[in-house]
This record gives C-alpha cells, sequence and structure tokens, in this order.
C-alpha cells in the first residue's frame, strides 16, 4: 500500500519562502511521475507542479512558474521517496492545503487530478499579506 506524508506547512509572511516535503513508501517510485496539487477554501483542487520519474522532465502551473520549484530524491531499489516542492516569493494566493500525489499510469506529469492513483493527506500553507 503506497503512502504519501507531507509536511512542511505553516504561517508565513507575503514575500517568504517554505519547502514542503512528501515522504512516500510502499512500493517502488522508480517509473512514476509525481505532483503537487492545493486546494483553497470554496475552490476546486488545482494542479502546481509535476516530475517525471527520472526527474528529468517538470511541469508547473502558470501562477506558479519561477517561484516554485518541484524536486525528488529516488532511494534506488527501495520503495522510498522523498518528493518536495521549494516555494519562494510566496502570495497570499497561495494559501491552500497542499497535496503530494503519485501517477503509476505514467512516468510523466499530467495537470489532471485524476489521472493521480495515491494521495497524501495535505498541509496547510497560510500566506499573510
Amino acid at each position: 500500500q503506497v503512502q504519501l506524508v507531507e509536511s512542511g506547512g505553516g504561517l508565513v509572511q507575503a514575500g517568504g519562502s517554505l519547502r514542503l516535503s512528501c515522504a512516500a513508501s510502499g512500493r517502488t517510485f522508480s517509473d512514476v511521475a509525481m505532483g503537487w496539487f492545493r486546494q483553497a477554501p470554496g475552490k476546486e483542487r488545482e494542479f502546481v507542479a509535476g516530475i517525471s520519474w527520472s526527474g528529468g522532465r517538470t511541469k508547473y502551473a502558470d501562477p506558479v512558474t519561477g517561484r516554485f520549484t518541484i524536486s525528488r530524491v529516488d532511494a534506488r531499489n527501495t520503495p522510498y521517496l522523498t518528493l518536495y516542492l521549494q516555494m519562494n516569493s510566496l502570495k497570499p494566493e497561495d494559501t491552500a492545503v497542499y497535496y503530494c500525489a503519485a501517477d503509476y499510469q505514467s512516468g510523466y506529469p499530467t495537470t489532471n487530478s485524476y489521472d493521480y492513483d495515491y494521495w497524501g493527506q495535505g498541509t496547510q500553507v497560510t500566506v499573510s499579506s
């Protein structure tokens, strides 16, 4: 069973930075795309960033391009992976619950949440103005 556990959220002032982590375990992640999504109150869950199985291809939503960076560290030949989201120049509109997700159907990230098979419980990010 795949488990994804996010951490690193919190309260930060506008212009500040946070780094989110997602500890993934349970199955091999060597050919799995990973993604970050977020959901603000009253809004639908939206794609933030995604990364391919090798880490060589990344995809970002327009509002975060140039400010956020996704990365992954795979423990080769083990069922463990750590996914990161470095968030700089944070804005109040970045306030949301952030989720990491694993897509076992493809090795390349997509923006559609329905393509992802496993989800973490989320971590709250609050940016004050």
